[in-house]
């Protein structure tokens, strides 16, 4: 969130609805692995990651940036993808598209960063 998000004084939105797009986000994902031994995005392996995750040309292109940029390794361009795959699932969406996948990569450059 931006700085004046969060020092606005509007209403933002309730721990209820944050919690009911959580719940719903968890059914498509329970739905997704019936299947498998495992019933999260945060579980899936290299292989499933590669099922699961599909991702077009652009976000590819993205991804490959982000990569040869950020020098990230084989292990983050999968955590990558598996958040990529949590936003899509929480905004409702079947297919990974661009903005999941550049708002996954902010989320791992933020880890890397330092602010003090």
């Amino acid at each position: 969130m931006k700085y004046a998000e969060i020092t606005s004084e509007e209403e933002g939105v309730s721990s209820s609805s944050i919690r009911q797009g959580v719940q719903e986000a968890r059914k498509i994902q329970q739905d997704r692995f019936g299947k498998e031994k495992f019933y999260t995005n945060a579980h899936m392996g290299p292989k499933q990651i590669r099922k699961f995750c599909l991702i077009d040309d652009e976000c590819k292109a993205l991804m490959k940036q982000a990569i040869q940029t950020l020098g990230l390794s084989t292990r983050a361009h999968d955590k990558i993808l598996k958040i990529s795959r949590t936003i899509a699932d929480l905004a409702g969406i079947d297919q990974i598209q661009v903005e999941h996948v550049s708002e996954a990569i902010q989320y791992r450059t933020l880890d890397r960063q330092e602010f003090f």
